[in-house]
């Protein structure tokens, strides 16, 4: 995978950049919407092309379980089973080991646990991880790590960044055996929230060498001024001809914070979890569809949107669609929110690139106070 820095802001961290994966270029800072089951909840791949969507996500752990690597494998990878011929980054199943399963046992050779679908006992090893996300033909692969609760003692975190560097390792070694196409792999950085840690795992991980590199374990739990402490910290430990990707962040306030650190990538289930919960995310902030005064409100949820649903529908309408619980409901939702973050991602772009970041900065927090 070729990056390319395509511009550097001169007040702040922030950059523009591309990357070139077998199945198109990839401009940065981009925000990659979540499909972890092979779809991206209540849309389809034409309206994410709609939202702008160029790069999604997807997750080991789950397509493992189901519907399971032969079956993704006789369609040729996870492009041609979903129907998305852009690119996508797959997540080791580290996390969901760490959050979902049941019964997980970690020892050096990998994670042993039990699914979350029907008590199955399962191993997931730094090898097959790598294996069943070249199965899925993933055009970024993720390296397995191991995920600690946050708050965790320093031992802990200790433990869980060597045991990570040592997993990075072996994820490395097989697939430069293995990998057999344009595929990309992306170490992890981890560490806790324990800076000394974090310096310590960004050297292992420059030290064995990728395509990429990702901080794990962040927004866990940890208040919001810690994250941006340990970006702070951690961004300018890795290289900067590599994109920098933090993982499962965050809200668009944290986009905006993390691109001024020097962030590439990101992803979170935000816009389309919340889409479901009646949440819709604009330029003047959150709109809860559900209060009471857009009983009657003829208005779009952001009257400047282009999304499809800003330009059909009204607050009334898909209020009435919420409270009823129709399906259609959590479709326009997530059209909206999906094109809000996606589209702050263009006009972040277009502001770094214009050397104008920093007025557009002080300019986004100003809308959402009016």
């Amino acid at each position: 995978m070729k990056f390319t820095v395509t511009h550097n802001c001169t007040k702040t961290h922030a950059r523009t950049g591309i990357f070139h994966t077998a199945h198109g270029a990839v401009n940065t800072p981009v925000f990659m919407p979540v499909g972890t089951l092979g779809t991206v909840k209540s849309v389809i791949p034409e309206e994410l092309n709609d939202c702008g969507a160029q790069i999604i996500l997807g997750n080991t752990y789950h397509l493992y379980l189901r519907p399971g690597c032969e079956v993704i494998r006789s369609f040729g990878g996870l492009h041609g089973f979903m129907h998305w011929d852009k690119p996508i980054l797959t997540d080791s199943g580290g996390f969901q080991v760490f959050s979902l399963a049941g019964l997980t046992r970690i020892t050096e050779e990998g994670a042993t646990f039990q699914s979350h679908i029907d008590g199955s006992r399962h191993v997931l090893t730094p090898e097959n991880s790598i294996q069943v996300q070249l199965t899925l033909n993933s055009d970024i692969i993720m390296c397995l790590d191991q995920c600690i609760a946050y708050p965790s003692e320093l031992r802990q975190a200790r433990d869980a960044l060597e045991l990570t560097s040592r997993w990075g390792r072996r994820c490395k070694q097989y697939f430069q055996r293995h990998a057999k196409g344009a595929n990309a792999l992306f170490g992890i950085v981890q560490g806790g929230m324990f800076r000394e840690l974090r310096t310590a795992s960004a050297e292992s991980m420059v030290d064995i060498g990728f395509d990429g590199f990702a901080i794990g374990g962040l927004s866990v739990g940890e208040p919001k001024d810690v994250m941006l402490e340990m970006a702070d910290h951690t961004l300018p430990l890795l290289p900067d001809t590599h994109p920098k990707y933090i993982m499962g962040v965050g809200t668009p306030d944290d986009l905006v914070e993390l691109v001024a650190r020097g962030a590439d990538m990101f992803d979170c289930v935000l816009p389309t979890r919340n889409a479901r919960n009646g949440q819709l995310f604009t330029r003047s902030g959150v709109v809860n569809i559900s209060n009471a005064r857009y009983r009657e409100d003829g208005q779009p949820p952001d009257p400047g949107c282009g999304c499809y649903t800003c330009r059909n529908y009204s607050n009334a309408y898909l209020r009435h669609l919420f409270m009823a619980r129709e399906l259609l409901a959590y479709r326009l939702n997530t059209i909206h929110n999906l094109h809000y973050f996606i589209n702050l991602m263009v006009s972040i772009r277009t502001a770094v690139t214009e050397e104008r970041f920093d007025a557009f900065r002080r300019d986004y927090y100003r809308q959402r106070q009016n």
